[in-house]
C-alpha cells in the first residue's frame, strides 16, 4: 500500500474518522494497529523484524536508565549493535561478501560463503536510525526511557513516516502520542493541502520526469550529449519532487491527525554552497549525522584538518547509508570533498569575487553560487541514479558526445523537435519543464504570502492542483525512490 494508491486513500479516511471518534486513551492502539496493517500490506513477514528491534531497544533503554558507568555504556553498545546488526545482515552483508569474494579470487584464497537471498525490508534504514537515536538520547539522559511498550512501538512504526521518514527524535514525537488531540479544522485542512501538494509533486512532476530520465539511463550509448545534459538536471528535479513529495504527504497525513513531523526540506536547490544544500536537503538525516557522528568525532571543535577528515567520514557513511554499492560511497565522498574544497578555497574565492567586482553585485554573485552548487549536486546524483560505477562513467563520457553536429541538425533535433532522442513526445517534454517551473515558482513564494491570499484565490490554486493531478498525473505503480533505502 503506497501513498499514491486508492487503497491508501480508503485506509487514511477510515483511520482518520476512527481516530477522532476513538477515546484518547485508545488512540495509540488504533494508530499502532493501523501502522502494522499499513506495513504488512507490503511484505507481511517482515513486520516481525520490526517487532524484534522494538522489543530489544525498549528493554535495553529501560535497563540503561537504571544503571551507570561501564554497564550503561555496554547496554548502549549492545542496543546499537543489535539494531544496526539487523540492518547489516539485510542490507550490507552481500555487498561485503561480494567484495571479499573478489579479493579472495584475486589472491587465490579459499572462500566459499554464499550470498543471502532475502529482500531488504522496506524502510529498514529509517527504522534503524530512529531507534538508534532513541537509545542514544536515553543514554545521554536527554529523554527518559519510555514506559509504555505500545507507545514506543508506535514511535518506530507510525505509518506516515514508517517507510521513508522523516527520521524523528524521541523528544519531538513520543510526547505527541500521549497528548489529547481534539478535531481541529485548521489542522485538517492544512494537512490535506500539504498532502495535495505532495501528490502533485510525485504524480505530476516526478513520475513525468522519470519517463525521459529512465529512457536516457537505459540507452546511454545511443543518446547524444545535449540529451544527457537534460537528463542530468531532470533527475535532480525528479528526485527532489519524488522525495519531498513523499515527505509532504507524510507530514500532511500526520497533521490531519494532530501530529507534527519535522520538516525535511527547505528549498535545497536555492542553496549557495554544497554545505548549505545538506542543511536544507533531507534535514532529518543530515542533522542525525551531525548530532550522532560528526559532533562525537570532534565536530567544529577539532582542528582544521581533523574537521575535514570528519566531514569525509560523515559523508562516506551517509552515502553508504543510502545503499550497499560503491556508487553511493563515491556519491558521499564527492559531496564531502566538495564541502572540504569549499572551506579550503573560501578566502581565495572571496578575493576573486572582489577582484572581478562580484562583491558589488550580490544578486549576480548569489545566482552564480546557486547555479554552481546545483551543477555539483546533480553530478553527485548521477552516482545515486546509476546502478553501478561503469554506468555512471559512461554517462559522463557520453555527456561530451554530439555537440559538434551541424547547426541545422542541432536546431531540428533540439528546437523544432525538442529532444527527440529522449524517446518521448514533445508535449510530454514541455509538460515536464512547465511543471518544474511551477514547482520553482511556488517554492520561491513566501509561505506567508500564500496563506494571506483570499479564500477565493487559494481555492483557485488548490482546485488547479486537483485538476492538474487528474489531467496530467501518471497513475502508474512507480514506487517512491527512497523506498529502496
Amino acid at each position: 500500500m503506497t501513498f499514491i494508491s486508492l487503497s491508501f486513500v480508503v485506509f487514511f479516511v477510515g483511520i482518520t474518522v476512527a481516530y477522532y471518534l476513538c477515546p484518547h486513551r485508545f488512540r495509540w492502539a488504533l494508530l499502532l494497529a493501523g501502522s502494522c496493517y499499513f506495513y504488512a500490506a507490503f511484505v507481511p513477514k517482515y513486520i516481525f523484524i520490526l517487532f524484534f528491534i522494538i522489543l530489544v531497544d525498549f528493554v535495553l533503554a529501560r535497563w540503561m536508565e537504571r544503571t551507570e558507568g561501564a554497564t550503561k555504556r555496554i547496554l548502549l553498545i549492545a542496543g546499537v549493535v543489535v539494531t544496526v546488526g539487523v540492518l547489516f545482515v539485510f542490507k550490507y552483508f552481500n555487498f561485503f561478501n561480494e567484495n571479499i569474494i573478489a579479493l579472495a579470487q584475486a589472491l587465490q584464497w579459499n572462500y566459499s560463503i554464499g550470498a543471502l537471498s532475502f529482500l531488504l525490508p522496506l524502510g529498514l534504514s529509517f527504522h534503524t536510525f530512529q531507534s538508534v537515536s532513541y537509545l542514544i538520547e536515553v543514554y545521554r539522559g536527554n529523554y527518559p526511557a519510555e514506559r509504555h511498550l505500545g507507545i514506543y512501538a508506535l514511535y518506530v512504526m507510525f505509518f506516515p513516516q514508517l517507510v521513508a521518514g522523516p527520521i524523528e527524535r524521541p523528544a519531538h514525537l513520543l510526547p505527541q502520542f500521549k497528548k489529547a488531540v481534539s478535531f481541529d479544522t485548521g489542522n485538517v485542512l492544512s494537512g490535506l493541502r500539504l498532502m495535495l501538494w505532495g501528490f502533485f509533486k510525485k504524480i505530476v512532476i516526478a513520475d513525468r520526469l522519470a519517463l525521459s530520465v529512465n529512457y536516457v539511463y537505459a540507452n546511454i550509448a545511443a543518446v547524444p550529449g545535449p540529451s544527457i545534459l537534460f537528463a542530468l538536471f531532470a533527475f535532480g528535479f525528479q528526485l527532489y519532487a519524488d522525495f519531498s513529495g513523499y515527505t509532504d504527504i507524510a507530514r500532511g497525513s500526520a497533521r490531519v491527525l494532530g501530529i507534527d513531523l519535522v520538516r525535511n526540506f527547505d528549498q535545497p536547490y536555492a542553496s549557495r554552497s554544497v554545505a548549505e544544500f545538506w542543511r536544507r536537503w533531507h534535514i532529518s538525516l543530515s542533522s542525525w549525522f551531525r548530532d550522532y557522528v560528526y559532533i562525537p568525532l570532534g565536530g567544529n571543535r577539532a582542528g582544521r584538518w581533523k574537521q575535514y577528515r570528519n566531514v569525509l567520514i560523515v559523508f562516506a557513511i551517509m552515502g553508504f547509508w543510502h545503499g550497499a554499492a560503491w556508487t553511493f560511497v563515491i556519491m558521499g565522498l564527492l559531496f564531502g570533498s566538495s564541502i572540504v574544497l569549499e572551506r579550503l578555497t573560501e578566502p581565495l574565492r572571496q578575493r576573486g569575487a572582489a577582484w572581478v567586482g562580484l562583491d558589488r553585485l550580490p544578486r549576480l554573485r548569489a545566482a552564480l553560487q546557486v547555479a554552481i552548487t546545483f551543477a555539483v549536486v546533480n553530478v553527485g546524483w548521477v552516482f545515486f541514479r546509476s546502478p553501478d560505477v561503469p554506468t555512471a562513467l559512461a554517462f559522463f563520457k557520453q555527456l561530451f558526445v554530439g555537440w559538434s553536429m551541424p547547426l541545422a541538425q542541432f536546431v531540428d533535433g533540439y528546437v523544432v523537435h525538442p529532444f527527440l532522442t529522449l524517446g518521448i513526445r514533445n508535449i510530454e517534454l514541455g509538460l515536464s519543464i512547465g511543471f518544474v517551473l511551477i514547482l520553482l515558482l511556488v517554492e520561491h513564494m513566501e509561505r506567508r504570502q500564500l496563506q494571506t491570499q483570499s479564500l477565493f484565490v487559494r481555492s483557485i490554486l488548490y482546485s488547479s492542483l486537483v485538476l492538474a493531478i487528474a489531467l496530467f498525473g501518471l497513475f502508474t505503480t512507480n514506487a517512491f525512490i527512497y523506498f529502496q533505502f
